[in-house]
């Protein structure tokens, strides 16, 4: 049977000596979907590979999503029939690869008289969309009528309703995926360290950038990494790290977008799959269910609005944040007015910034003219030799990672990479099936959404609550052996602190008015166990 392997704190300590006294083929700033698909990716084809991250994993963009794998239904509108056809193909290989972070959800668009598009229109796109997907979606779209739709739909706007459209994609658990690529990298040889944040650079004799200075967070020791070639994907912080590089001759790459999704108690907005909304002037909204987090939530978003403060303080945008809030309230009272949904229904909520490419990015005069691989995301030359990607789509983060990496590497003998393997082993139907068997044979009861989630670790985690856990502890709802997961993600999803288990390993924090406050006790002693083993 697979057994995950350790990537804890210890592990983080043996990397920072291994970044110190090696020299890398890569090395990868940025921990979110992108820095983590990169770093699997090279190391799949033998390249020696350091990642450094300034925070938690995923802290930034790749936790703060709609938390959807989807092939882009509304670029059809656009005819981009081949990012639509990877997208859907990518869709298929993480249904497949991660059965516990990616999960069918049914979606419905409902069609109103003065909707902005027909419903003439939307069923060729429907039929277009099943195609391009190989047909290989959960199932094939539907449409009902209006009168069916008001029943099948809670509290849906019944005037002017024509029909709605009913067609699959997919949820995930986005942070919990980086972490499950990251692991993959692990275990092809990569060297991976959160909470260190890169501060200086320095250049050879060429010009080319060889060596970056970087502060351990919870040490405050600075150290020095060398390598080859230096891989930057930070996301909305590409313009922090580039002025780094080239001090004040960086030009901002980013225009940077702010989304808000605010989230409601499911009983409270009981929608059966995810809603899409049409706005007036082209964009979407989506109301998401999702029952596998917690005791069950349903996340509405997203808005689009420029942020004026930094990524790190993007809280503190209090008035745009109502105006946001205010919006997306105004907009499920125009879908949704019997259930009557206000602002203190909504149980907490985040902001995710998109890192899109500034359009007015001047070059310099002589340098290489911008990479354009998809309007997705962007590669492209940066200072000293280094390689600067921007933007993406987290359902193609695999393709997106196989383009950067052989564009690092165009002028060296083409390796093959090696991701077409599962990218979870453990959550393989056949290797819960065994797990159950295990389970049954020992007379262990395992909770449902344990295996759900973890496959045939959750027996682990259920050895873990019986050998050190607190027998007495009442668990959250929606969180059975709470303390077993927390110490089972120290192991081996490199958890430093509590926060990043309850708002990246789990959706605690997330799911509840009091973020799970009440069990942070428990948590943090048992922290302070796990950190003196």
């Amino acid at each position: 049977m697979y057994t995950t392997p350790e990537f804890s704190h210890r592990t983080r300590s043996k990397n920072l000596g291994r970044l110190t006294s090696e020299e890398f083929d890569f090395l990868i700033i940025g921990g979110g979907i992108t820095g983590a698909g990169v770093a699997w990716d090279a190391s799949s084809r033998g390249y020696k590979v350091a990642l450094l991250e300034k925070d938690d994993f995923a802290h930034g963009t790749s936790s703060r999503s709609s938390k959807l794998v989807h092939g882009g239904l509304r670029y059809l509108e656009n005819y981009e029939f081949p990012l639509v056809f990877e997208a859907l193909s990518e869709r298929t290989y993480l249904l497949q690869s991660a059965p516990h972070l990616v999960r069918p959800l049914p979606f419905f668009m409902p069609v109103y008289e003065n909707s902005p598009h027909s419903a003439t229109l939307l069923s060729a796109g429907m039929w277009f969309y099943d195609l391009l997907s190989l047909f290989r979606a959960p199932a094939l779209h539907q449409r009902f009528s209006g009168g069916v739709s008001a029943r099948m739909i809670p509290g849906i706007k019944k005037e002017g309703l024509q029909c709605t459209f009913k067609y699959y994609d997919a949820s995930m658990w986005d942070d919990a995926l980086v972490i499950d690529v990251l692991l993959r990298a692990h275990e092809n040889g990569a060297c991976i360290a959160s909470q260190a944040k890169a501060l200086t650079s320095s250049c050879d004799s060429s010009g080319k950038i060889t060596r970056v200075g970087f502060r351990d967070m919870r040490s405050g020791r600075d150290h020095e990494v060398r390598f080859k070639k230096l891989i930057v994907c930070a996301g909305v912080w590409t313009d922090e790290v580039g002025a780094l590089l080239d001090g004040k001759a960086w030009k901002p790459w980013i225009a940077p977008s702010r989304g808000l999704h605010l989230v409601f108690d499911w009983k409270r907005f009981p929608v059966p799959g995810a809603v899409t909304m049409q706005i007036d002037d082209g964009r979407i909204a989506f109301a998401i269910p999702r029952h596998d987090y917690g005791p069950g939530i349903t996340i509405v978003g997203t808005t689009d609005g420029p942020c004026t403060l930094s990524p790190d303080r993007i809280e503190e945008e209090n008035d745009a944040i109502s105006k946001d809030r205010a919006y997306l309230i105004e907009l499920l009272s125009k879908y949704f007015p019997a259930l009557k949904l206000k602002d203190s229904d909504v149980i907490n909520h985040y902001i995710g910034i998109r890192p899109l490419v500034n359009p007015d990015r001047n070059q310099e005069k002589g340098a290489k003219s911008l990479q354009k691989v998809s309007r997705e995301h962007t590669i492209d030359h940066g200072p000293g030799g280094s390689v600067i990607v921007a933007g993406g789509k987290y359902t193609t983060f695999r393709k997106m990672a196989e383009e950067i990496v052989d564009f690092a590497t165009e002028d060296q003998e083409y390796r093959e990479p090696n991701t077409e393997i599962s990218l979870f082993e453990a959550a393989l139907p056949g290797e819960v099936q065994k797990a159950r068997e295990s389970a049954r044979a020992r007379g262990v009861v395992v909770p449902d959404q344990l295996l759900d989630r973890y496959g045939a670790d959750a027996l682990e985690i259920c050895r873990i609550h019986e050998e050190v856990c607190d027998p007495t502890a009442v668990d959250p709802e929606g969180f059975p052996l709470l303390e077993a997961q927390f110490r089972y993600s120290v192991r081996h999803q490199m958890v430093l602190s509590v926060e990043d288990f309850v708002r990246r390993r789990q959706p605690l924090y997330l799911c509840r008015k009091d973020h799970g406050a009440p069990w942070y006790p428990l948590l943090e002693k048992a922290l302070k166990d796990e950190l003196h083993k």
